[in-house]
């Protein structure tokens, strides 16, 4: 019984060390983590509204929650350039987060995934960068086309699935669709 409460109370201190060392940790990374979310969220931007000045690309709220950006081509707010939002699309084993620009158009001025953890070598290719070339060849199809009539070619689309990745090509091409849908109502709401 003694060699118990013994193993019981050193369990006791050797967890709460263990706690006290992850909640130090977690202080000291939060602002780490935190600016690096900025950094993307900044660089996402300036890729799908390559046109805007990046000090007038300026966040449309609703309760204090992004709704999506307007872009600017001056910094005092003239000359109008289009709109980014945030797509999410469930993709093979994760949810791809893609930042699109659409001009008043719809049609697609830039986009950035910002966040996927798909499977290496196959649905990961959503970002791979071909050999000799500076943009992903996969967003690049993107470019120009109309938001709302997106489509992959197995779907009868003109948009190039990745071979072995029909799952993570689809979920990005969708969840552009699916957010330019929302982004329309909000526009129009405001």
């Amino acid at each position: 019984m003694k060699d118990m409460l013994k193993l019981g109370g050193l369990l006791l201190i050797i967890s709460v060390i263990a706690a006290t060392a992850l909640a130090a940790v977690y202080k000291v990374t939060k602002p780490l983590i935190l600016e690096q979310k900025r950094l993307v969220l900044e660089r996402a931007l300036i890729l799908a509204l390559p046109d805007a000045n990046k000090t007038a690309i300026v966040p449309v709220k609703k309760d204090d929650k992004v709704l999506y950006y307007r872009g600017y081509a001056n910094p005092d707010t003239s000359k109008f350039v289009g709109y980014a939002f945030v797509a999410y699309g469930q993709g093979y084993s994760s949810v791809i987060e893609t930042m699109v620009g659409v001009d008043s158009t719809g049609k697609i001025i830039g986009l950035k995934v910002m966040s996927q953890m798909e499977t290496p070598g196959l649905g990961s290719r959503i970002e791979e960068v071909k050999y000799g070339e500076k943009t992903p060849w996969f967003q690049d199809q993107f470019h120009n086309r109309n938001a709302a009539k997106l489509a992959v070619d197995k779907d009868g689309g003109k948009i190039q699935s990745i071979t072995g990745a029909t799952i993570s090509s689809r979920a990005l091409t969708k969840s552009i669709v699916a957010g330019y849908k929302i982004l329309k109502k909000e526009i129009s709401r405001n």
